[in-house]
């Protein structure tokens, strides 16, 4: 499915009443959303405009956390203007330059930027969680059931649904916290820009922000699913968040199932976005993200929800769904 990315029909007398008008509306990019950004450019100012459509997307939430950010000094963008009504953002423009390309473009910068997205988070949980839902145990396994709910039809198998919660029930006492820290989710190199001549980064797509466990963001940044992040790098910067935070084993326990959760997760979500959305391009992720996945499950506190995929997922059946599909 190609993303239609023609403007929205009432997006110029949006940016006339708000001192944008006669402004170029410049398609950027859409995201696994319904969510659409452009560019708004009037000689030597520019700005993005998010576009959020009601009935499929609400902006309030993307606004609560950028406002969460930027009050604590975190790099969100700020909000210029607000239609809430029609789903329409105007948001400070942070440019082009993001993580993922500068990292492509310089390999050998990717350890000093890997380590700003680290210390960033290491700032993160030195603040009370906002005023958003919690990440408990319930949210988890919902989550983790989107794989046996999409993926495992997807590809032809009829496994143990119930044995499947069984098995997260048994791991994700390990993922339990006393402390919620804002975990924004999405945390990974192409959510992250590098602003301004220092360079800073600028923070995106956190709107589905939650109360939760502070291992999961790290493993959004170094479980990515959308690029490879060397097992090295990973414990490189694992040993650099424990050692600024003193976490130690117990947090490294939390740290794998959440890692095994979340690319449960993203395995189901990638073939829904197939299944459901149309968006070809996701199932050739999954391969990537089963690497990670059985990485996690490697770990001795996941050995439940190991055994379950052993009896339930041949080795040769953990790739991507499209292409299994047409066997």
């Amino acid at each position: 499915m190609v993303l239609d990315m023609t403007p929205p029909a009432d997006a110029p007398l949006f940016l006339a009443a708000h001192g944008w008008a006669g402004a170029t509306i410049l398609p950027l990019a859409g995201d696994a959303s319904f969510r659409r950004y452009f560019r708004i450019v009037d000689g030597a100012r520019s700005a993005v405009l998010m576009d959020a459509p009601p009935p499929h997307e609400d902006p309030r939430p993307f606004i609560a956390v950028a406002n969460w950010l930027t009050e604590r000094g975190f790099g969100a963008p700020r909000i210029h203007a607000i239609d809430e009504v029609r789903g329409l953002v105007l948001l400070e423009d942070f440019g082009n330059d993001r993580m993922r390309e500068a990292i492509d473009a310089e390999p050998d910068g990717a350890v000093v930027l890997y380590e700003n997205a680290v210390d960033l988070l290491v700032l993160l949980r030195t603040h009370p969680a906002g005023d958003w839902r919690p990440y408990d145990r319930a949210e988890l396994q919902r989550e983790a059931g989107l794989l046996v709910e999409w993926y495992c039809p997807a590809v032809g198998l009829e496994v143990d649904t119930a044995g499947y919660v069984a098995a997260w029930d048994a791991v994700l006492q390990h993922a339990q916290y006393d402390r919620a820290v804002t975990v924004l989710r999405d945390y990974h190199v192409e959510n992250l820009m590098l602003v301004g001549a220092a360079r800073t980064l600028g923070l995106l797509d956190f709107q589905d922000a939650l109360a939760g466990h502070a291992a999961y963001d790290l493993v959004s940044l170094l479980q990515d699913a959308r690029r490879d992040v060397e097992p090295a790098l990973e414990q490189q910067m694992l040993a650099r968040y424990c050692a600024a935070t003193g976490e130690g084993e117990a947090f490294m326990r939390a740290y794998h199932v959440l890692g095994a959760q979340r690319n449960a997760k993203i395995i189901g979500i990638f073939t829904r976005l197939w299944q459901r959305d149309g968006k070809d391009r996701y199932p050739q992720l999954c391969p990537r993200v089963w690497t990670y996945l059985e990485r996690d499950l490697a770990r001795p506190e996941l050995a439940p929800v190991a055994a379950w995929f052993d009896a339930n997922i041949p080795a040769a059946m953990r790739g991507d769904p499209l292409a299994l599909s047409a066997r």
